[in-house]
């Protein structure tokens, strides 16, 4: 398992990682196989989307915000990131991604992205290789 560093600069962020999960299965010497990609941490996700066009990412955070917006009434957490937590379980915190010839199997658009919903911050990504 290759853990990586992932750092962040904004409250709520999606970053693409894909290129950093490409590099920990080459150091792994992945060939083919299946790939867990997680993230150790309640108020961040990971998740595949469109990579190509920004506004994608714009779009699902603001979407995220609506569903789950900073302050509510009913909030109980003490330490005012109850939001940060609904969206991360919103979203998921590991994908298993196909992988064929040491690169995941994506789609001609798609990218791999971290999701921080209480940032900024230092956080880890876990990449696992799992074989047949």
């Amino acid at each position: 398992m290759q853990t990586l560093t992932v750092r962040t600069s904004q409250r709520e962020q999606l970053l693409d990682v894909t290129d950093k999960v490409v590099g920990a299965l080459q150091q792994m010497d992945a060939s083919s196989g299946i790939a867990l990609v997680s993230v150790p941490h309640t108020t961040a996700a990971v998740t595949i989307n469109e990579n190509a066009d920004p506004d994608v990412v714009h779009d699902l955070l603001a979407k995220l915000a609506h569903l789950a917006p900073q302050q509510e009434s009913y909030y109980r957490h003490g330490e005012g990131n109850s939001a940060a937590h609904v969206k991360s379980s919103l979203v998921g915190a590991s994908l298993l991604v196909p992988v064929q010839d040491g690169r995941p199997v994506l789609g001609t658009w798609q990218g791999i992205y971290f999701c921080e919903f209480d940032g900024p911050r230092t956080r880890q990504l876990n990449v696992q290789f799992l074989t047949r």
